[in-house]
C-alpha cells in the first residue's frame, strides 16, 4: 500500500514542477493585468485560442460557426494504474464569455505517466451548450477528443453536438483507459 502512494506523489510531484515552470515568472510580452483589466485565466484562454488558431488555420471555421465553445488553457493529467485529470476553463456562447468551468477526469486501467495539455470543446448547436452548462454533458469515449496536429484533425467533425480537440503542452503518458469527465460549470457573474 506504501509504494502506490509514493509513487503517485512522485507522479503528482513531477506534473506540478511542469505546470509551476509553465506560469513562474513575469512575461514581459503580456501588459500588466491591472492595465489589460482582465482576469490570468481569460488571458491563458485568449492565448489558447490564439495558439490554436495560428498552428491549426482549419480549427478557425469551428470558431466562427459552433454556438458555443470551453477552452482550457491547462489540464494537468497523472496515473499508474488509477489516474486522474483537472483543469479550469472558460466557457464562451457566440464568441461571448459567459461563465467559467472545471474539469474532473478518473481513470482507471493501464496507464503511467503524466502531462499537461489544452483542450478546446466546441458545441454545435445551443441545447449541447445548455446540457453542458446543467452538467448533463457527458463526452463518449476518450478517442472522441482528436489532437490537433498537422492532418490529423482536418476531417474531424461533431460527435453527438461536439468536437474536442486537445492540444499537448508538456509531459509523457501511455494509457489505454477507461474514465468520465465530469464538469461544473459556473456562469459569469
Amino acid at each position: 500500500m506504501k509504494k502506490p502512494l509514493i509513487i503517485m506523489f512522485f507522479i503528482v510531484s513531477i506534473t506540478s514542477v511542469h505546470i509551476t515552470n509553465g506560469y513562474a515568472g513575469w512575461k514581459p510580452s503580456v501588459e500588466d493585468e491591472s492595465v489589460q483589466g482582465k482576469s490570468s485565466l481569460n488571458t491563458q484562454a485568449e492565448e489558447v485560442i490564439s495558439n490554436f488558431k495560428i498552428h491549426y488555420p482549419h480549427l478557425t471555421l469551428y470558431f466562427e460557426k459552433a454556438y458555443g465553445y470551453a477552452v482550457f488553457p491547462t489540464i494537468t493529467k497523472g496515473g499508474i494504474g488509477i489516474g486522474a485529470a483537472h483543469g479550469t476553463g472558460e466557457v464562451y456562447e457566440k464568441g461571448e464569455f459567459i461563465g467559467t468551468v472545471s474539469m474532473t477526469q478518473v481513470t482507471i486501467g493501464v496507464q503511467f505517466g503524466g502531462q499537461t495539455f489544452s483542450e478546446i470543446i466546441f458545441f454545435k448547436d445551443k441545447e449541447t451548450l445548455e446540457d453542458f452548462k446543467k452538467g448533463n454533458f457527458k463526452p463518449g469515449a476518450r478517442a472522441s477528443a482528436v489532437a490537433a496536429t498537422a492532418g490529423t484533425s482536418t476531417d474531424a467533425d461533431y460527435e453527438h453536438g461536439v468536437a474536442i480537440f486537445t492540444l499537448s503542452n508538456s509531459g509523457l503518458m501511455f494509457e489505454a483507459t477507461l474514465g468520465g469527465q465530469k464538469f461544473n460549470f459556473k456562469p459569469k457573474p
